[in-house]
């Protein structure tokens, strides 16, 4: 049972603590987009289920309609007493102030009058390759060719026509040659080609002009430079298998070194490379040991960027890049030598066939030699792939990633609030905004959730990298009513687990407090979000 202790003030029953103007705001959700979770893993994530509504209010006139406060809100309010009300974040809302990229657009409208041209130069070249069957079959494009130059050079002198006219002439057949002509001619005219790639036909529909704008835009909008990349990517998908590969089972061993999860702010699908994982030596030398297993480790990388990319929007407008995030932490490091070889050879190969598939680059908890590795690969990537790096030391890792991905997104060991995708059937969801405040150095804050309605009220908080202390109380509107203590004052570190989940039933008007008291010179992030389920006596 909850602690009660006698409340010394409270505020009249009828007045509501009235707010002060806003400084705050909760983070928002990302952008659900149209495309379902790309787990690397083939993991899904779970539908997610409304909210329940809050309780039903009071019938009101029109008069007291705007008097009517919200069911619930919260509000923020630091030592000094100053107050800002957080009412319960919006959903659906993508907050772009904080992105400090922006992609071009694939919308040919939205092209220049140059890139328009080089998409129509770059079109009319593909069409021409799949009239001649160029991108399977080369020689039949070689034998078209050579029909063509023999139909318009002149026709030889027989053996014939210089011996001398005594001799007896064989008639020809002049329907014969007709038909034989006419037969060699329906051979020679094959109808176009089909070739997809990436499960998008090319030139079919729009689509076909998204994917085209990624190859021409690898190569600085150089057509030709384009086509020929076009085109070996086409030679090299055919000889590596691409299509049988996406449907073989290759395991589950490295589903931890590389998943996605969520998205960013902006609806791209978030894929999260983990090389901490290799620290382990079974699993390090069961994928890179000997060249065999780098070629199947390899295999299984291309085959689970297959899958994701698959599931991308490819019509214009749509999200068609992935948000990548490398996580460094305890990564074997460039003493590896077969990590080395591995690694160079899936940046060489990704890079020649899945030109501008990546939103972003972010490496966090990089350590002090990365910077001389990313001098080794400097040479093998391309100016544009460099503009999209983004570095964040061990400290400002979390911090980074907010900037990108809100953080209900974010999974929990990278300090955000969701879960991996799982049977625990966790309370909150990706689909749950978090609100997101600065508790500065040397001061307290507290975060008031005001409840104006009988009901259940669930949240989670966390403070990231905690070093800080945490309680929660409720306290009733009524003059006579007793504050209850819902969990003492107590310190955090580090260690401790770093979610914080609790429920409260209501079974009077008041608010919860949720204090913060940060003892450090550092700043720090508090995270937390809420849910009311309807009142059960």
């Amino acid at each position: 049972m909850a602690d009660e202790i006698p409340k010394t003030t409270s505020p009249p029953s009828d007045q509501v603590p009235q707010p002060t103007s806003e400084n705050e705001h909760p983070a928002a959700p990302a952008a659900a987009a149209e495309l379902e979770p790309l787990p690397l893993t083939e993991t899904e994530a779970k539908e997610q289920e409304p909210l329940p509504p809050p309780p039903s209010l009071p019938e009101v006139t029109e008069s007291e309609k705007e008097e009517l406060p919200p069911p619930v809100a919260a509000v923020v309010e630091t030592e000094s007493g100053e107050k800002t009300q957080k009412e319960e974040p919006e959903r659906k809302q993508i907050p772009r102030s904080l992105i400090s990229f922006k992609e071009e657009s694939n919308i040919v409208a939205d092209l220049s009058d140059s890139e328009r041209k080089a998409l129509q130069e770059l079109k009319q070249l593909v069409q021409e390759a799949l009239n001649g069957h160029q991108f399977t079959s080369p020689k039949l494009q070689e034998a078209q060719e050579k029909a063509a130059a023999a139909a318009e050079a002149p026709p030889p002198i027989s053996e014939s026509e210089t011996k001398p006219t005594h001799e007896p002439k064989i008639e020809e057949n002049p329907l014969k040659e007709a038909e034989e002509v006419a037969k060699e001619a329906t051979q020679l005219a094959v109808p176009p080609e089909e070739v997809s790639i990436w499960g998008v036909p090319l030139l079919k529909d729009d689509r076909s002009d998204v994917i085209l704008l990624k190859f021409l835009r690898a190569r600085d909008f150089k057509v030709k430079d384009a086509f020929t990349m076009l085109g070996n990517t086409i030679q090299w998908r055919k000889e590596f298998g691409i299509d049988a590969l996406v449907d073989e089972d290759l395991g589950d061993d490295l589903e931890k070194v590389v998943f996605m999860h969520g998205y960013d702010r902006e609806g791209h699908p978030v894929c999260y490379n983990v090389f901490g994982e290799f620290q382990n030596k079974e699993l390090y030398q069961k994928t890179f040991l000997d060249e065999e297993k780098r070629t199947k480790f390899l295999r299984w990388r291309v085959q689970f960027l297959e899958r994701s990319i698959r599931k991308l929007d490819f019509r214009p407008g749509g999200v068609c890049t992935i948000f990548q995030v490398n996580d460094l932490k305890n990564s074997p490091g460039p003493a590896k030598k077969e990590l080395r070889i591995a690694t160079k050879q899936a940046l060489q190969l990704l890079q020649d066939n899945y030109p501008e598939f990546v939103a972003k680059q972010v490496f966090i908890n990089a350590p002090w030699w990365h910077l001389a590795l990313y001098t080794m690969i400097n040479p093998f990537v391309t100016q544009r792939t460099k503009s999209k790096f983004v570095f964040a030391r061990p400290g400002k890792s979390a911090e980074t990633l907010f900037k990108y991905i809100s953080p209900e997104h974010v999974p929990i060991q990278y300090g955000g609030l969701s879960v991996d995708y799982c049977d625990c059937n966790p309370e909150f969801t990706i689909a749950d905004p978090v609100a997101d405040v600065t508790v500065k150095a040397g001061t307290k804050q507290t975060v008031e959730i005001i409840i104006y309605e009988k009901c259940t009220i669930v949240w989670e908080l966390r403070v990231v990298g905690w070093d800080v202390s945490y309680g929660t109380e409720f306290v009733p509107d009524t003059e006579n009513g007793y504050i209850i203590i819902i969990q003492k004052a107590t310190k955090m570190s580090p260690t401790d687990e770093p979610v914080v989940q609790n429920s409260f039933k209501v079974g009077e008007l008041g608010k919860i407090l949720l204090k913060i008291d940060n003892p450090t010179s550092k700043k720090k992030r508090l995270l937390y979000r809420f849910k009311i389920e309807p009142f059960e006596n």
